[in-house]
């Protein structure tokens, strides 16, 4: 199945990256190598066009001089870089070796995975890794609090396990609000159904700092301060109960909470929420107004608003806009969401009936304080990264990459690149690229599931992730049958489905390429064939079980504590998908600090020049960009970065603070904050 056969030509693929959109790939191989990566029309969302950064750095990640392609193990201080290769059989012995040691003096739970947004098929991401870890019996990682798990608990909090509006149905919408989601970025089909519908006369309204591209072509922008969504939504619902835009038939039957809610919101009069937001009371009673007066109404949300103190609040009370004026189960009405259309089996997937025993989850946030200082728990001595570039990604990466080359602890690392993660391993295992085995794609900004097969060989040693841990359970010893399933297997197991929707077949006997339109999938659509699986039966405006789990029944606004004067804002680049395609020549020229020139008049800096940003946790050196797209008070400064890009060791993440959201225990990234400064 993972080795092409046929000669050189052009091959159906899918983009696995970590982006709503999943795109189909047309894939040109020539002489056994990929040199080309064009859109394919074969997935009817997605329409044959892709984002630069997948055409432009797609073949040089596989085939560059950053890619892994043989084991290799260090030889020399931790972060000297000195790594001498070893074949494949020396690999897994040395893995096993130091896991059996760690594994007799402290238990299978000072052992852990560390996994998070890399290749996002089915079997990539959740498959025979986990059934692995979990026959260890490893501790379990939360990686959610990373990206969407805040919003999933959010969600879950106000409608339950139920899906929402299918993203397609954006073009009949009458008032369409992009809320913290740059499309173009990390959403780019989105555009054009925006821009259709709002020709057809469609109100368009974009919730962002930023006034980003899809801002431009909006009827109306509401640059709001980070952190402040929850006071905005309140602000709203009160001013759409003052002015007779309560669906109250709806409200009765179907929403609980709603008279608590709007007690709490009456709190946040438009002026208030105009000081407080940083926005004026005429643009926020535009938006109310508009909330009133036109249906159906839908939400694209993106996951800015719940990277701060507040992201759970902002969310929640975001969501209970559409509630509230009765616009939910109507075409063209609600909130985008696509998780229904996906029945993934992850159960059958991991298996978790092969961990013995107890097991403990942490938050990942939460790492390197189990590596380098435990206090009286168990202690991390033992860490497997694959899918993942932790260094580049988390919040306080200084404290993550003093960790990893903690002496105390054992850490082996799988990718395709060369990454500041990779660099602080033990041990490196190299990773095939997505192109080199086949794979099923769900996504979440559509509901079609795509099928790959692998385009070319494996690039020098590289092994996809499955047959990684297929080795390394023969290694162990672990003789259970679910550590032997071929891929295929894995594919047949990966959803619940009577293989009506898949045309009578198997997801392995999908033709490579082939695209399925999962809409047929029943139960998918909150209000039209599903009611809110919470537990009152109805949208919850008030959640007893966040009451009782954190005192946050109703949504509630927190100020962010002792600013600097900036907030940093590092939000999507247009160049990498998160830190993916960094350190490639021609992904990083977008590594500047965009600030409004009244700010920069302000402090007499000059366009071009270095600056330096900084706060408790370390600086970092970038040239400085004017640009009228950033709200004064706040800087941009896209993520992404790899440390080698940095005049100062470090990238922004290192001045992410390490508090934690209101819920789910996500990271705030938008509550950074910092002072600014000419470079000496």
């Amino acid at each position: 199945m993972n080795q092409p056969v046929s000669p050189d030509g052009v091959f159906p693929s899918v983009c696995p990256l970590d982006c709503a959109d999943t795109c189909s790939l047309s894939v040109t191989r020539r002489d056994g190598k990929v040199v080309a990566v064009r859109g394919s029309s074969a997935n009817p969302f997605t329409r044959g066009k892709i984002c630069a950064k997948v055409a432009q750095a797609m073949p040089r990640q596989v085939h560059g001089h950053g890619r892994l392609r043989q084991p290799m193990v260090l030889d020399g201080p931790p972060g000297s870089g000195a790594y001498r290769p070893v074949t494949w059989d020396e690999a897994l012995d040395i893995v096993y070796q130091q896991f059996r040691e760690i594994i007799d003096a402290y238990g299978a739970q000072a052992i852990a995975p560390l996994t998070y947004g890399g290749p996002m098929g089915l079997l990539a991401g959740r498959s025979m890794d986990r059934r692995f870890f979990n026959r260890l019996g490893a501790s379990q990682v939360d990686s959610s609090p990373l990206c969407a798990g805040v919003s999933s608990a959010a969600w879950d909090s106000v409608f339950g396990d139920v899906g929402g509006t299918p993203y397609a149905e954006i073009g009949e919408a009458a008032l369409i609000v992009i809320w913290g989601n740059n499309i173009t970025a990390c959403n780019l089909h989105l555009t054009t159904l925006i821009r259709d519908a709002r020709k057809r006369g469609a109100k368009v309204v974009v919730v962002d700092p930023r006034r980003t591209r899809i801002a431009d072509d909006a009827d109306l922008h509401l640059p709001l301060l980070p952190g402040t969504d929850v006071v905005l939504a309140y602000a709203v619902a009160t001013l759409i109960a003052e002015q007779g835009g309560l669906d109250h038939a709806f409200i009765d039957e179907h929403v609980h909470g709603a008279e608590a809610f709007l007690a709490e919101a009456a709190y946040y009069t438009p002026e208030r929420a105009a000081q407080l937001c940083g926005l004026s009371t005429a643009s926020i009673a535009q938006f109310a107004r508009w909330w009133c007066d036109i249906a159906p109404a839908i939400i694209s949300v993106g996951v800015g608003p719940e990277r701060n103190r507040n992201g759970g609040s902002g969310l929640r009370a975001m969501m209970a806009l559409p509630a509230l004026t009765g616009n939910l189960g109507s075409s063209g009405a609600g909130i985008c969401d696509v998780s229904g259309f996906f029945p993934v089996a992850d159960e059958a997937l991991a298996c978790p009936q092969l961990r013995c025993g107890d097991s403990r989850e942490f938050n990942v946030l939460d790492l390197p304080r189990h590596i380098l200082d435990p206090g009286s728990e168990l202690p991390i001595k033992g860490l497997f990264i694959y899918n993942h570039n932790p260094v580049a990604v988390h919040p306080r990466a200084a404290e993550m990459r003093q960790a990893l080359l903690s002496e105390d602890v054992f850490v082996v690392g799988s990718d395709i690149s060369m990454t500041d993660s990779m660099a602080c391993c033990d041990l490196i295992l190299p990773a095939a690229s997505h192109l080199e085995y086949g794979d099923l794609y769900k996504a979440y900004g559509h509901h079609y599931l795509q099928r790959t097969a692998a385009v070319i060989a494996p690039v020098g040693e590289a092994v996809s992730n499955m047959e990684l841990f297929r080795r390394l359970a023969v290694r162990f010893g672990f003789a259970d049958p679910a550590l032997r399933d071929t891929d295929e297997q894995l594919m047949d197991q990966a959803l619940f489905t009577d293989g009506e929707v898949l045309g009578g077949r198997r997801p392995s006997q999908l033709d490579a390429g082939e695209v399925v339109d999962m809409s047929a999938q029943q139960g998918a659509v909150m209000f039209r064939d599903a009611l809110p699986a919470t537990p009152s039966g109805k949208v919850e405006l008030f959640s007893a079980t966040l009451e009782a789990q954190c005192g946050q029944g109703l949504p509630a606004f927190r100020p962010l504590q002792q600013p600097r004067a900036f907030i940093l804002i590092s939000a999507a680049s247009e160049k990498r998908i998160n830190s993916t395609f960094g350190g490639i020549d021609g992904q990083r020229d977008d590594l500047v600090c965009e600030m409004h020139p009244r700010d920069a008049a302000e402090r007499s800096l000059n366009e071009g020049e270095s600056v330096r940003l900084y706060n408790d946790q370390g600086h970092v050196e970038l040239p400085l960009k004017f640009s009228e797209r950033q709200r004064p008070g706040t800087v941009f400064v896209p993520k992404g970065a790899w440390l080698r890009e940095s005049a100062s060791g470090q990238t922004v993440n290192a001045l992410i603070p390490g508090h934690k959201a209101d819920i789910a225990g996500g990271a705030c990234y938008y509550d950074c904050t910092v002072d600014i400064e000419p470079c000496a």
